[in-house]
């Protein structure tokens, strides 16, 4: 293996570890000292952490019923596979680095939710009105592959009413970004957008078609 491969391998492993621990720990943390819907301030108002499970896809998106779940967990497992096997490949053809971070970024947040949706229903109680137990003796509140996603991170950065005068949303109740999320969910939403980013202005055939128009220039 060249060094420039077995750097990549020490990169992508350092970040789907250091991140996975993270995101577990933080939610076993809310878990086990919070119950669903209690709320805490980290930074005046804008900045809370709101306790909350997801029953569905991320950003608390819902899909119906435990055959939607098992669905649902299936399907995150698949994908998961399928975005290893394309970063173990990547890696093997000598793709960028920054491109090689993006999908780990991705691979890692689906697998944070994964461990969720898979184990969280049979290693936890219900955080209902209770802080849920870990290992609880009566067993856990959900099957295999019908746990819910545990998210916590709350940035309502404007929570306002519109004015009377407005048409149509006047008087009503208006929140930016309520979506509530974990850390897995972040890592997949920075992995996504560096990955658009990186494709539209710093792949090799951006790269090449900006030299080529230099080039173009200079000869006129």
């Amino acid at each position: 293996m060249d060094k420039q491969k077995k750097k990549q391998y020490i990169i992508t492993s350092s970040l789907i570890a250091g991140i996975l621990i993270i995101d577990q720990l933080v939610k076993i943390l809310v878990k086990t000292n919070m119950h669903i819907g209690e709320e805490i301030p980290l930074i005046g108002n804008w900045c809370l952490l709101h306790f909350t499970e997801n029953e569905g896809f991320a950003f608390g998106m819902k899909i119906g019923g435990s055959t939607g779940k098992i669905i649902l967990s299936l399907f995150r497992i698949i994908a998961s596979g399928g975005i290893l096997w394309f970063l173990l490949h990547s890696i093997k053809k000598g793709v960028r680095t920054p491109l090689l971070i993006s999908l780990t970024l991705i691979f890692v947040g689906a697998v944070g939710n994964v461990i969720d949706s898979c184990f969280y229903g049979l290693i936890f109680n219900e955080s209902f009105y209770n802080v849920a137990q870990l290992f609880p003796p009566e067993g856990g509140y959900a099957p295999f592959l019908q746990g819910r996603v545990v998210d916590m991170f709350y940035f309502p950065i404007i929570d306002t009413t519109w004015p009377q005068w407005m048409p149509i949303w006047g008087g009503q109740h208006f929140i930016f970004f309520s979506a509530i999320f974990n850390v897995a969910d972040a890592a997949i939403t920075i992995g996504a957008i560096w990955l658009i980013v990186d494709q539209l202005f710093f792949s090799p055939k951006k790269e090449k078609g900006k030299k080529d128009k230099v080039k173009a220039e200079q000869a006129e």
